[in-house]
Formats: structure tokens, sequence, C-alpha cells
């Protein structure tokens, strides 16, 4: 029998109307708009409409998205307390999971697993999540939680972490990272929600393992690893010689290659030029030249593109984003589409329940206790 490919890859492992990635072309559509008109041209919050509803929503159906998303952001103190009761160095993803497991028993439709129900729980899901993230990182450098303000998804998260009114090209910074990370079709995490939700349990139930997937390096985690990366290199005119000697040393590259995309990441290809811009007007033009420098020679040597965490990094860090919430934060956007699946799967739900292919031991005899060495 041929050898079959680890991890799953290229196994149809279900069916989604939510997003589709071309692999072949290069492309991702939510519903079917492509990635790069949604980036443009609308907001996080009309994204996440479309994502649970199957359609973009009217303004007035918008105004009222968010109004929900301002009315459901505020936290219990008991969750702010447990926050803050974490040990020191509590990694933020695990703080980050704990909270959204707590939210759960707070949520005004606890018990209550129906689909409607359900679908009130996304919208509050997505209103906290940032929050929590926001506050997460007040706490990190000795500041205490505060009351985040009305406002848009970003704006929202980016004045109650900042203490002050965002710039706009801030806002539409993180607007954009949030519509490109949306969802992402079955991976890791995604397949992980849906798993959970396929056993009939609650929405913060399958979230929370979401979460604990995607705070794996191999997933959502290699934001903070390609900004650690691009920190390392003193200089533009080392970032090739560094980039070549850890391949000499067969070490992994953080930010390059995709298990679905033959071709560039559509997503970086929008956040490419951002990334640019930003880093210029951060101060920092060099985590973009050694960026690209990087790019080249891993296209070069190793025939691999770049994906969305690669210039997500410098994106995130030239707004002033501590690396160790870039997962966090990206845990904010892909509550729209976790939430989504989640509906997806519990609206048409058979548990998932794949085999495995044995390779063990078959057909061994019981060695009785005396006869052990």
């Amino acid at each position: 029998m041929a050898e079959k490919e680890s991890g799953l890859r290229g196994v149809v492992a279900g069916r989604s109307a939510l997003s589709s990635v071309d692999g072949e072309a290069g492309r991702l559509t939510y519903r079917g708009i492509d990635i790069a008109a949604l980036a443009s041209q609308t907001i996080f919050e009309e994204v996440a409409y479309l994502l649970w509803e199957d359609e973009l929503p009217s303004r007035t159906q918008l105004d009222t998205l968010t109004q929900q998303i301002n009315e459901g952001r505020a936290l219990p103190d008991p969750v702010l307390d447990a926050i803050a009761a974490l040990p020191e160095g509590t990694i933020p993803m695990d703080a980050l999971r704990t909270a959204i497991s707590m939210l759960g028993s707070f949520d005004p439709d606890q018990g209550d697993d129906s689909l409607e129900a359900s679908r009130r729980k996304a919208v509050r899901l997505l209103a906290q999540t940032p929050n929590v993230v926001a506050q997460i990182g007040r706490l990190l450098n000795g500041r205490s939680p505060i009351e985040a303000p009305e406002g848009s998804i970003a704006s929202s998260f980016l004045q109650t972490f900042f203490d002050e009114s965002p710039s706009a090209e801030a806002t539409q910074a993180l607007d954009v990272l949030l519509v490109l990370q949306a969802d992402h079709e079955f991976n890791a995490s995604t397949f992980a929600a849906r798993s959970i939700a396929s056993t009939m349990t609650d929405m913060h139930s399958a979230i929370t393992g979401a979460i604990g997937s995607l705070r794996g390096p191999l997933h959502g985690g290699a934001n903070q690893a390609v900004m650690e990366m691009l920190l390392t290199v003193d200089s533009v005119d080392q970032a090739e010689a560094w980039v070549l000697e850890r391949l000499a040393r067969r070490e992994l590259i953080m930010g390059f290659g995709h298990a679905v995309y033959k071709t560039a990441d559509p997503r970086a290809t929008v956040l490419r030029e951002m990334a640019r811009e930003l880093a210029n007007s951060s101060g920092h033009p060099e985590w973009f030249d050694v960026s690209q420098v990087m790019e080249s020679v891993m296209l070069r040597e190793k025939k691999l593109h770049s994906n969305v965490d690669f210039y997500a990094a410098t994106v995130y860090a030239s707004l002033g984003i501590p690396p160790e919430l870039f997962t966090p934060i990206f845990t904010s956007s892909r509550m729209s589409g976790w939430t989504a699946h989640v509906l997806e799967q519990q609206a048409n739900n058979r548990i998932i329940r794949p085999r495995a292919e044995y390779v063990g031991h078959t057909d061994r005899r019981l060695v009785p206790m005396d006869e052990r060495g």
C-alpha cells in the first residue's frame, strides 16, 4: 500500500459554504466574494455578518449589529479578576483561553444550546474577545483594566489598549488585518471547533478548543515567531546570510509556505504594501526591508511564498502592538469564522468521528507478569 500523506493534507473532511481556498490560483473568498475586494471595501463587522448570514448587511443591519457589539463588549468583573490572578509570565493565549471559557458561564444564554442562542453567543464573543485581549495587554505591563469604549471593533481595541484615540490609519490597518484573517476553510483550529461542536456541546466549549489549537506555533503562533525572527536580524545586509545559514541547518523559517496554497497567499499580497507603508511611518523601515530580502531568498532557494503571518507581523509591530499579542488579536478576527462554522455545524449536524489506519503490532501474545523481564 502506498504511503499516505500525513496531516490529512488534501483530504476533504466535510462541506462548508463559508470560505473557499483555491490553492492553485492563490484565491480566497468568503461566501463567494474575493478577499481583496472585502479588505478594500468593507469593515470587519460587515465580514462577520456575511459569514453568519450569507449576505453583506444593509446599513440598518450593520447599525443593529454595531449596537449589539457595543452592548455586549463589557466583561464581568470575575473574569477580569481571574485574568489578573494568573501567575506572572502566563502566556497571553493561555489567559485568553481561560477568559473565554469563563465567559461561557456568565453568558445570558448559558445552558441554552439552541441555534438561536448560539447566534446570540456568537455576537457577544465577537464583541468580548478583542476587549479581553486589550485587557490582557494592559495587565501584562502593569496597567489596570478600563471600560472599553464604543466604536468599531478595531478602534475600540486600539483605544482600550493604548489609552488614546487611534489614528484613522491605524484603525484601518487593524481592520484590514481582521478582515483578512476572519476565516480560512478547514484549518486546524476551525476543524477543532467543528469537531467539538459536532458533539452538540455549547459554543464556548467549541471556541475554547479552537483557541488551544490556534496557540500552536505552526498555526496562529507563527506571526509572533515571524516578528521575533525579524528582530534577530541586525540589518538588511545580513538578512540573506541569516536565512541561508538556517536553511543549511534545516531550520524552519516561519511565515513561508502553506498547506493549501501552491502560489502566493492572497492575504500576504494585500498586506505587503500596507506593511511597507506602516513600517516607514513607524520609523522601522528595516522590518519591511529585511522581510523583502527574506522573501526573495525563500522563493529562490525553496520555491516557498510568504503567507499571511509573514507581513501581518510587520503590520502589528508597526502599530505598536507587542508580539505576544499578535496571536490573541488573530483570535479576535478568527472568532467570526469559528462561530460561523459552529453555527453551520449545528444547523446540519452529524458527529465528526473519523477512523484511523492502524499501524501498530498485531497478534501479540500477552506475557504473564512472572515471565516479563
